[in-house]
């Protein structure tokens, strides 16, 4: 009898293959065990009625926005009027319902299946750790993105409607798409971490809006607190009777008053406007913007917002000299450079607010992957483990 065999009478125990070594053991491959996850959740989500009844109050809501919206722009008073108005907006629009729906959806992704006692019924089979959190991620931004699918007919009619460039189409709907994925991600990585589905879908609404909301406050609470002294001189003209021509108004001798000085307290934005880096909404108008009419002026309110975004990066002047006699003879002020001058000569961050959005939904996910690998040698003080 060699030292291998068991010895009679004697029992020997069997060491199943742990959750990372089964997909290979039985011949199942990772991607193969993602599908299968991916083919659950998805299942689970379409043989439900609330998913519909969401789809179609999106619709309505879709409705209830594009049909005033479309005529409002049809009007040409905003951004140039048209599609390109029409269109920046519907985008924003599915971008906030988004992050409005996909936390309600993904925030217990994980930690529901654990209330429930199904999650262990799943953690013992072929599949694997990884292959649940990212199975449930992937799902969970099919999902989302069939909100997006839902809204191409709105898409459709901006793009007959209005003069879009394919830069500006290609770039928003890729760059809204990996902002869906990565709610998607934060709710089914933090479902993975926290073991309450309430609590964890409470944490993805407050991630969601301290990257919308919060980073727009400190931006304005930096600025304000933070201020440098100016030094603003101003001429002007003498509109005194005898200056004036009685019939027309117009000045008829042009005399300009000393100059009046004073020093104000002014904002010092360019110090905070990183931090609006983080935001989705401005990493979108970013990443999208660069349509300018003939003029220099914006298109579309992607162009809008990143205008003012990249103006707070230019610090205030030191000293402003207004001359109100410069407009004598009918000469007018050099209103300075146009929005598209402004846009070009200062610095993108989109991609930097894109990488840090990546960086926090794959470290959720991961973090998440930890906590539900089995065997766990550490659970939390009440977690049911069947």
């Amino acid at each position: 009898m060699t030292a291998t065999e068991p010895q009679p009478g004697r029992f020997v125990p069997h060491t199943p293959p742990t959750s990372g070594d089964a997909p290979r053991a039985r011949g199942l491959s990772w991607f193969g065990g993602v599908g299968v996850i991916i083919g659950l959740e998805l299942r689970q989500r379409v043989r439900g009625v609330s998913f519909y009844v969401l789809l179609g109050l999106f619709v309505v809501l879709m409705l209830l926005v594009s049909v005033p919206l479309g005529i409002l722009t049809g009007s040409g008073d905003s951004f140039g009027g048209g599609g390109g108005s029409y269109y920046s907006v519907i985008i924003y629009f599915v971008l906030l319902l988004g992050t409005l729906i996909v936390p309600a959806l993904s925030g217990n992704a994980v930690n529901g299946d654990w209330d429930a006692g199904t999650l262990a019924t799943t953690q013992v089979t072929l599949v694997g750790a990884g292959q649940i959190v990212v199975g449930k991620f992937v799902a969970a931004w099919i999902t989302a993105l069939a909100f997006l699918v839902v809204s191409v007919p709105f898409l459709l009619i901006a793009f007959v409607t209005g003069d879009l460039s394919a830069r500006t189409i290609v770039v928003s709907l890729a760059v809204l798409a990996l902002e869906l994925a990565v709610v998607a991600a934060i709710g089914v990585g933090l479902s993975a971490v926290l073991t309450r589905p309430l609590f964890s879908v409470t944490v993805t609404y407050l991630v969601v809006a301290a990257l919308s909301v919060g980073t727009l406050i400190a931006f304005a609470l930096g600025g304000v607190s933070t201020q440098s002294v100016q030094k603003q001189t101003y001429y002007s003209l003498d509109y005194s009777d005898e200056n004036l021509d009685p019939d027309t108004g117009d000045i008829i001798n042009t005399v300009c008053l000393p100059p009046e000085v004073s020093e104000v307290d002014v904002p010092r934005f360019d110090r905070y406007w990183a931090i609006l880096a983080a935001n989705p909404y401005i990493v979108l108008a970013d990443a999208a913007a660069g349509d300018f009419d003939g003029n220099g002026q914006p298109r579309d309110l992607f162009s809008g917002l990143a205008i003012g975004v990249r103006s707070a990066q230019i610090p205030p002047e030191s000293e402003v000299v207004t001359n109100d006699c410069t407009r004598a003879g009918g000469e007018f002020y050099d209103d300075g450079p146009t929005p598209e001058q402004t846009f070009n000569s200062t610095v993108p961050s989109w991609f930097v607010g894109l990488a840090l959005h990546v960086l926090l939904g794959g470290g959720l996910l991961l973090w998440g992957v930890a906590r539900t690998r089995t065997p766990a040698h550490r659970l939390p003080r009440g977690s049911r483990i069947a």
